[in-house]
């Protein structure tokens, strides 16, 4: 399961590639805001740059002409764009419109599998269930995912699943044994991710142990290539 960061932000998105564990970024009109006033397309296009995946940016538009208007518009912006594109019967029209053109289109705000049926029909490149969401109004979200994924998988279609609307690391967990191909994750999450109160502890007594024996010193000793007396690595 590959690794999205879910999120307009540019320091977040240097920290998460730098890590080597994103591989691409999901947006959305909410997340843009969060940034402030910015230019959107000069934002967007920043992302990209740093980005060696896909990077998923948002229409505005209601209508599937207006849609497909800023999706060619969008698809300019960088070669690994995405466009996202609202799961609504003017949505359907658009994706399909728009995958003829080899835009490729992140079907979101989904939440249900005869949703999913018709993104994929439509030729949608990924799919993104929200999984927060449904959780929210007391229906299991994740559900959701495990029948889209067996869904495309009984019927070999290439569209992906990218599990949206992560709330926390239990989600990422389950969203890795439903089979999802992509987790699209906060910042926060992604974090505390490798957070775990055994290895903090078992790093300090490591790390105590060594210093107990060896001192401060040695630490450094350990890591040192020694040389001979004229200053020639021995090694």
């Amino acid at each position: 399961m590959q690794l999205f960061l879910d999120t307009a932000n540019i320091d977040h998105i240097r920290h998460g590639v730098e890590l080597g564990v994103v591989t691409g970024v999901t947006t959305n009109p909410s997340l843009v805001s969060r940034e402030g006033k910015v230019i959107y397309r000069d934002l967007v296009r920043e992302i990209c740059s740093i980005v060696p995946g896909p990077v998923s940016t948002e229409v505005l538009g209601q209508d599937a002409s207006q849609m497909v208007v800023e999706a060619r518009e969008i698809a300019k912006w960088a070669e690994n764009i995405v466009v996202k594109i609202p799961a609504s019967l003017e949505g359907v029209k658009a994706t399909s419109v728009l995958t003829k053109e080899n835009i490729k289109v992140n079907f979101t705000l989904c939440f249900s599998l005869n949703q999913a049926v018709l993104a994929a029909a439509a030729g949608a490149t990924f799919i993104s269930p929200f999984v927060g969401r449904l959780d929210d109004i007391g229906e299991d979200g994740m559900r959701v995912v495990i029948d889209i994924v067996q869904f495309l998988s009984y019927y070999r279609l290439p569209t992906q699943v990218i599990a949206a609307s992560i709330r926390h690391t239990q989600h990422c967990v389950m969203a890795a044994k439903a089979g999802a191909h992509i987790a699209t994750i906060p910042y926060r999450v992604l974090l505390q991710m490798i957070q775990h109160p055994l290895t903090d502890t078992g790093i300090r007594r490591f790390t105590d142990d060594w210093r107990k024996v060896m001192g401060d010193e040695g630490i450094v000793e350990a890591f040192t290539i020694p040389k001979d007396d004229q200053g020639n690595s021995s090694r």
